[in-house]
């Protein structure tokens, strides 16, 4: 079976994963918003058939609150919906998963993943959710903690892998093979001879708050 992972698409904002259809013409966004679709375009269909498609959080950009809305493409969220639908069209996955992302982009009082959820089908959506693919244990969240020194991206990772064999002592949690989070938009794998452990590129450019309270490198990628 084939699983790909999305995340941090931030769909309706203006370097965010952009289907043609939604993209600016022209500006200093426009040539941005083609290369980032075309390079997805293209690696998806190289793919081939996909079972599964998991959009772990951030599929939306939201009311743009860190820059007060001013570097949102669109500010209807229905229509950043639409956006990242045609993301998750594009895939043509069997079968869907949706995790909840920042409520500060995909809403505080409510679920707008949960609209796209119902948009796309989405045979799962959850907080928190695990995968049993072919007997493989894939534990999906979105939020993981970042790290300001290079060598300190795997510590949040690893802490929660850490916590996943503590609820599973418990009785709580299966106990996973491959732990996934997303959220920091830089790509890094660690882990030991039992699991796997992952954070998943982001789908989104440079924004003001990268640019201004950031210095660490981000991947662009699934």
């Amino acid at each position: 079976k084939r699983l790909v992972v999305i995340s941090d698409m931030h769909c309706g904002h203006q370097t965010g994963l952009t289907h043609p259809d939604y993209q600016d013409t022209k500006g200093k966004f426009a040539e941005v918003q083609k290369a980032m679709w075309d390079w997805y375009e293209e690696r998806i269909s190289a793919l081939g058939t996909i079972d599964i498609c998991v959009v772990n959080g951030d599929a939306v950009d939201g009311k743009g609150e860190r820059s007060g809305g001013t570097e949102l493409l669109t500010t209807d969220r229905n229509k950043q919906c639409d956006i990242a639908k045609k993301a998750i069209d594009c895939i043509g996955a069997k079968k869907v998963c949706i995790i909840y992302g920042t409520p500060s982009h995909v809403g505080k009082e409510e679920d707008w993943e949960s609209i796209l959820a119902d948009k796309v089908k989405a045979d799962i959506v959850g907080s928190h959710e695990w995968i049993d693919l072919e007997g493989v244990i894939i534990d999906f969240k979105h939020k993981v903690s970042s790290s300001v020194i290079p060598h300190g991206r795997h510590t949040g990772p690893s802490r929660a892998a850490l916590w996943n064999l503590l609820w599973n002592e418990r009785g709580l949690q299966p106990k996973a093979d491959i732990l996934i989070r997303s959220h920091v938009h830089y790509h890094t794998f660690c882990g030991t001879p039992e699991r796997l452990i992952i954070t998943t590129p982001g789908l989104q450019g440079w924004t003001k708050y990268g640019g201004r309270d950031c210095e660490g490198t981000i991947d662009i990628g699934f």
